[in-house]
């Protein structure tokens, strides 16, 4: 009978069921990944904001006179 594990969430190598990557390594890859994450989610929060903003300022524009 197979004992209980879980897979890597990087490569898929089977590891302990305590444990959350195989190596370092994958524990790393993982971090960089979660962080380029994070920076593209924020920069589109950014560019949403900017193209928001540009939208109200041509829509208000022309009830106040520019």
């Amino acid at each position: 009978m197979i004992e209980q594990h879980k897979h890597c969430p990087m490569c898929g190598t089977p590891i302990p069921l305590n444990e959350k990557f195989c190596s370092p390594k994958c524990e790393e890859t993982a971090r960089l990944n979660q962080q380029k994450v994070q920076k593209t989610r924020k920069m589109l929060y950014i560019l949403f904001a900017v193209f928001l903003l540009v939208w109200l300022f041509f829509m208000v524009k022309d009830k106040i006179g520019l």
